[in-house]
């Protein structure tokens, strides 16, 4: 494997973002937290309002993992303080998965956030998906906060 993250370009940008939106709204559904009818919109403000400028929106990398010249994901990384950073998007593409592309990305993550004189770095991941917090324990990352809910 020769993992590297390269910027994304502005086409690699545009799939992205029409596959993050319908994915962010999907996991939402998943999880209960909101209704299918409302779930895309919802979404899409999200990433307005996170990305307002794409991919060119000032302290957000987004990147286009390889391995060699084969596209297999993607991760984003947003420099949020001066020394805290946060991880809100990563994907590694279905037929990629399970192959070691999503640990080592993160850990190139992490490279590049220690050369921007980032302390931490925080993630977001859903309850149900228990094969990304099983790797994200495996890289140290801790839970800090547990939202739980009880449907009547």
């Amino acid at each position: 494997m020769t993992l590297k993250l390269d910027p994304m370009t502005s086409g690699e940008f545009q799939d992205y973002l029409g596959f993050a939106i319908k994915h962010f709204a999907e996991e939402h559904i998943k999880s209960g937290n909101w209704k299918p009818e409302e779930a895309y919109r919802k979404a899409a403000e999200e990433y307005e309002k996170l990305l307002p400028a794409g991919q060119d929106t000032g302290n957000n990398y987004l990147f286009t993992i390889r391995d060699g010249s084969k596209e297999v994901g993607m991760i984003w990384l947003a420099h949020k303080t001066h020394e805290k950073g946060f991880i809100y998007s990563i994907h590694i593409w279905e037929g990629n998965q399970g192959k070691g592309y999503g640990k080592k990305a993160l850990q190139e993550i992490e490279v590049i956030a220690k050369k921007r004189g980032l302390k931490s770095i925080g993630l977001h991941v859903f309850a149900h998906n228990a094969i990304a917090r099983d790797l994200y324990g495996k890289l140290g990352y801790i839970e800090k906060n547990i939202k739980m809910e009880k449907s009547l």
